[in-house]
């Protein structure tokens, strides 16, 4: 039996893949839907990126973000056995040019594999790159907006394997999911919030939750961008930040400032990517952490904009630490503090559980010490001028009452 090497690439883009349907130019499965793929001749990884830029035209316009374990699939009737290479990518661009190998493209979300004609073992390959409750719980790298997206992803994508074949199950075993996605990160309210709203408004069918996952991705997606360009329209031309907030990057971006000090953000340093993608279009100065509070002084930014991990019923905010720190020197120097972020990063209570990282992060010698490794600080009401949310600007009467709305789904647990 003849083995062949190919990849199989998806680019996930709001929430939705990109299909492709081969057309009659290809040696093989013309007319069905596939992925980006094509032969894996010695290098997958190179491979993969040389097909999207010749099947989409978007070769600059995506980044990696899950590679899965290759799998064989056996096609008996041409004597070939597949090793297929999945991989998964962030496309920033939706504006596909397809060439001659494709009919018809469309984004989609991935559960329509599942109802469409397609090459072989599509699902199986997709399957590997999705993303699971174990991959929202490990990740550190992204803001809890892009998780909340992720987890209602994996939502949809468990109610459509029931409800179009190839697991049994039904509402309960989506509740344990849904449960799972909620205390998967449980100092991150968007996720649940964005999690109990499918379940108390989805019949309880997986049908119902497959669709209303589906709706609820659109509309976290739609209320991101309106969090940000409440924010934009407040962002003067030279202004601070720190962290990395997919809200705050997009507020920049619309706002188009002429000068943005970031902060490293450690320990995982997120802010030297907010910087190195801010700097493309604008003057960027990159500061330290333990520098941050000189900087303000110094630089003099006219505001300074972060994003937010939860915000409490009282309008406190839990964002990255750092955060309360940022807020005092804005507060000293008279620079106005605004936070950009979706109303469902509200708390439904005041609780505010503050994830640490591994101690060794800090410090890894041979002296007994103890080590404070927190990933995130808050910071009270009074240093903030301003919530800027989907919703509007919001005072803190406002974020009573939208708590109040979140306590309310999640009542579908009982």
């Amino acid at each position: 039996m003849n083995e062949v090497d190919i990849v199989t690439c998806f680019l996930r883009n709001r929430g939705e893949v990109l299909l492709l349907r081969r057309s009659d130019a290809v040696g093989s499965y013309a007319g069905r839907w596939a992925a980006v793929s094509g032969h894996a001749e010695g290098d997958p990884d190179a491979m993969a990126r040389e097909e999207i830029a010749e099947e989409t035209g978007l070769g600059d316009a995506v980044t990696l973000r899950r590679q899965g374990d290759p799998f064989d699939v056996v096609d008996a009737e041409r004597g070939t056995r597949w090793v297929v290479h999945p991989f998964l990518f962030k496309a920033d661009d939706r504006a596909v040019e397809a060439n001659y190998e494709t009919d018809e493209y469309a984004w989609v979300h991935p559960t329509a594999i599942r109802r469409r004609e397609t090459v072989p073992d599509l699902w199986a390959s997709y399957d590997r790159v999705r993303p699971t409750v174990k991959t929202i719980r490990e990740d550190r790298d992204h803001g809890s907006a892009w998780l909340s997206l992720r987890a209602l992803e994996v939502l949809r994508d468990e109610a459509g394997i029931r409800a179009w074949g190839g697991e049994s199950g039904g509402w309960d075993d989506l509740a344990v999911v849904a449960r799972d996605l909620r205390d998967a990160r449980p100092s991150m309210p968007v996720v649940a919030n964005r999690v109990n709203r499918v379940l108390a408004r989805a019949d309880r069918s997986p049908e119902g939750v497959e669709e209303m996952a589906r709706k609820e991705i659109e509309a976290a997606v739609s209320a991101d961008d309106e969090a940000a360009e409440t924010a934009a329209e407040r962002l003067p031309d030279r202004i601070a930040t720190l962290s990395r907030s997919g809200t705050v990057r997009e507020a920049i971006e619309r706002a188009d400032p002429d000068a943005v000090l970031v902060a490293k953000s450690r320990p995982g340093g997120e802010g030297v990517g907010v910087a190195e993608r801010v700097a493309e279009e604008r003057d960027v100065t990159l500061a330290g952490d333990a520098d941050l509070a000189w900087a303000i002084h110094e630089w003099e930014p006219a505001a300074v904009i972060v994003g937010a991990d939860a915000i409490r019923p009282d309008g406190a905010v839990l964002n990255k630490v750092g955060t309360r720190g940022a807020a005092l020197s804005a507060a000293h120097e008279g620079v106005p503090v605004l936070v950009a972020a979706a109303a469902d990063k509200v708390r439904v209570d005041a609780e505010a559980e503050i994830e640490s990282v591994d101690p060794e992060t800090i410090y890894d010698g041979p002296a007994d010490l103890t080590v404070r490794s927190p990933l995130f600080d808050v910071t009270p009401p009074g240093l903030i001028d301003a919530i800027c949310t989907d919703r509007g600007a919001v005072e803190p009467e406002d974020i009573g009452a939208i708590a109040a709305e979140h306590r309310a789904n999640a009542g579908w647990t009982g």
